[in-house]
């Protein structure tokens, strides 16, 4: 394992990337922050620059108008970044699969290395997901 993952594992930082959503999975990622969920007692922040984070958290379809906006997104973040697909929009499209201006076809334009089902997701979904990919990061 390198030094990076076992860093990782301990603390992850998420930069949440909004590609053309509904907004029901924002407002649940807000609701992760709340005193509630607490997710920063797991270790995991939100953070604001994509260039401090250790993770991207993608929300909504990628459509042709904001693929290259969130290919340049991937980009800027330091490497390695997981990405971790929020909703079943990113996996499926959703009900926005037959839409004009996306051809799921084509796939993403960067790599989702873990998917979080539902629509919207639970809070809990996301934290188990994230715990996952840190088990993982761990092993």
């Amino acid at each position: 394992m390198s030094w990076y993952n076992k860093r990782l594992a301990k603390s992850i930082w998420v930069f949440h990337v909004s590609a053309s959503p509904c907004n029901n999975c924002d407002i649940e990622i807000l609701d992760l922050l709340t005193p509630k969920y607490d997710v920063e007692r797991f270790g995991i922040k939100l953070v604001g620059s994509v260039r401090h984070a250790d993770a991207i958290l993608l929300s909504g379809i990628i459509n042709d108008k904001v693929s290259p906006k969130v290919a340049r997104i991937y980009q800027q973040a330091p490497k390695p970044v997981y990405v971790i697909g929020f909703g079943t929009c990113p996996a499926t499209g959703c009900c926005f699969k037959q839409t004009h201006n996306k051809d799921y076809e084509q796939g993403h334009p960067i790599p989702i290395d873990l998917y979080i089902p539902g629509c919207p997701p639970k809070p809990e979904a996301m934290i188990a997901g994230v715990a996952k990919l840190m088990e993982v990061l761990n092993a």
